[in-house]
């Protein structure tokens, strides 16, 4: 049996001398412990020495990716070739597979050859002689520097570590810009106030500073090609009438300088940013494509690189930026936020705000499958990108629509307008529904009244009263229930002979309501009435008149007591 072995040096083929001892795969470790042992199993035939690292480092990738190079191809064709009834022990069981198919070489992989490697390598400066120690840790140090570069991919083009200092950079740009600017508008409006007020942009404003200095040479400054015509004569406008104070030459040539400064740092922040542009859409072209080069950048820059943005979720990509507010909200059990940095991302600003949490969270979804594309896929075009915006700016537009579409009906179907047609319909106006107040006589108010409260007595204090009502008593009240009628109908009659008030009775509900209630009354009246005269068959007549006034002076006082 023949055995394969890979150095940084170059390709060792030895000979096993003692094949049985392999099948005892526990013990063989004890077969390497010494050089000398380990040259009584195996011998070293032949060592094919690599030329220079390019060699080692093209012979090394190849067999990290399971492929047969060059060199290895000429070693098994001169040496393994004159043995070929033997068989090749080999590390790797696709390298195997390759060879086998190629050169037509029985291979062998099992537990016993990984064993047997291991004892190769612990005993390798033994075994293998011509090759000093020295030199050996030193060709390993260079092929495994120049294989960690290659298995990295290194590009000067894939670094993001340029994007990441180039976004922090703009932002400190922009700040310092700020309190520049800032500073010059207070300090050289101590001298012509008004030109802060006229010109508004920052840049202008310093150009024009820049070329006037003094107000007083205004009249005679030329400033064309920094403003335009209707804002200058302004300008010379307002000098001549200024309430600055008057302030000396270094104090003018300093403020001249602030503004040389603010000028040449607004040209190279201008300069930046082209280049963050570049160096986005070379390395993240579908994500700067889905939410801009500068909210791009600094989710990159938050996340620390490309591949690590790569491994977070949608979900983290949404609020990525809203940490602060994430982790109050769920310490406060309120609503977690819906958006971080990507809320600067164009779709989602140009959305109405009931609709942004919805867009932030699609866009979300597809910048997450950008950004994996980007980081992990060998294509450099954004054709992904522009794809998955055109299906987000499809559903921004179906959200918007969504209110226009009808409630009832299809759902898919959008509102349709009828034709407008004119109608010359006179509306009289009508006056019965101003008033929400019944229209019922005082006399009516009043007796409705004496009822509620009658009905609101408890049933007990009015079942005795009805026991101690008198005969006479009785008939009175039914006098009074037979006079009452008859006004009622009266009333009624009115009613019916007057049609307004039938229409006023029909308007209003008020009165239907007070109406119904006076029938029921009415009929509890007559209920009543039954009662008493069933009772006065019952009760006894031979009580004196005196005694029974009594019981009505008592019965009157506890009413009223009562009320």
């Amino acid at each position: 049996m023949l055995v394969l072995f890979e150095t940084a040096a170059g390709y060792a083929i030895f000979k096993v001398l003692d094949e049985q001892k392999l099948l005892q795969v526990d013990s063989l470790w004890k077969e390497f412990e010494t050089p000398e042992k380990a040259n009584k199993i195996v011998k070293l035939k032949h060592f094919e020495k690599f030329q220079d690292t390019t060699e080692a480092l093209a012979a090394a990738t190849a067999l990290v990716e399971g492929k047969l190079g060059k060199s290895l191809k000429k070693v098994l064709k001169k040496v393994v070739a004159k043995d070929a009834h033997e068989q090749l022990a080999i590390t790797d069981a696709k390298l195997g597979g390759v060879i086998k198919e190629k050169l037509n070489l029985s291979c062998v992989h099992s537990p016993a050859v990984a064993e047997l490697m291991r004892g190769i390598r612990n005993q390798m400066e033994g075994l293998i002689t011509g090759l000093p120690p020295r030199e050996i840790s030193a060709m390993s140090l260079g092929l495994a520097h120049s294989l960690s570069r290659y298995k990295l991919k290194f590009s000067p083009d894939k670094v993001d570590t340029m994007i990441v200092q180039a976004i922090s950079l703009l932002d400190d740009l922009d700040k310092e810009l700020n309190n520049y600017i800032m500073r010059c508008r207070e300090w050289y409006g101590w001298h012509f106030p008004e030109l802060g007020k006229i010109i508004t942009d920052n840049l202008a404003y310093c150009k024009s500073v820049r070329k006037i200095g003094d107000r007083t040479n205004v009249a005679i400054t030329d400033l064309s090609d920094v403003l335009p015509e209707e804002v200058e004569a302004e300008v010379k406008l307002a000098a001549e009438i200024s309430m600055g104070t008057e302030v000396s030459e270094e104090d003018i040539n300093n403020i001249m300088h602030l503004c040389d400064q603010v000028i040449e740092i607004s040209e190279y922040r201008a300069q930046l940013y082209d280049y963050l542009k570049n160096r986005m859409m070379a390395i993240a072209p579908n994500l700067t494509v889905m939410v801009g080069e500068l909210v791009g950048a600094r989710l990159i820059s938050h996340a620390g690189s490309l591949l690590n943005l790569a491994k977070h979720p949608a979900s983290t990509v949404q609020i990525l930026g809203a940490e602060k507010a994430l982790f109050r909200a769920l310490k406060t059990r309120r609503d977690t936020p819906k958006y971080g940095l990507i809320y600067h991302a164009s779709l989602v600003g140009q959305t109405t705000a009931k609709n942004k949490g919805k867009i932030s969270r699609t866009l979300a979804a597809k910048t997450a499958l950008a950004i994996r594309y980007d980081a992990l896929g060998e294509d450099t075009n954004a054709e992904m990108g522009l794809e998955n915006r055109a299906k987000l700016e499809a559903r921004l537009r179906q959200l918007e629509e969504k209110g226009i579409r009808r409630i009832s009906g299809s759902g898919k179907a959008l509102a349709r307008a009828d034709k407008y047609q004119h109608k010359s319909d006179v509306k009289v106006y009508d006056p019965s529904g101003d008033s929400t107040l019944p229209s019922v006589s005082k006399k009516r108010k009043i007796e409705e009244v004496e009822e509620a409260e009658e009905e609101d007595k408890p049933a007990g204090v009015k079942a005795k009263k009805l026991k101690k009502e008198t005969p006479t008593e009785e008939a009175e009240v039914a006098g009074e229930g037979e006079t009452e009628t008859p006004k009622k109908k009266k009333k009624k009659k009115k009613h019916e002979e007057d049609p307004k008030m039938e229409e006023e009775a029909a308007v209003s509900p008020v009165e239907e309501t007070t109406e119904k209630k006076k029938k029921k009354k009415e009929k509890k009246r007559e209920v009543e009435l039954k009662e008493e005269e069933q009772e006065t068959t019952v009760s006894p007549t031979d009580e004196p008149t005196e005694e029974k006034k009594k019981k009505k002076k008592k019965k009157k006082a506890k009413e009223e007591e009562g009320e």
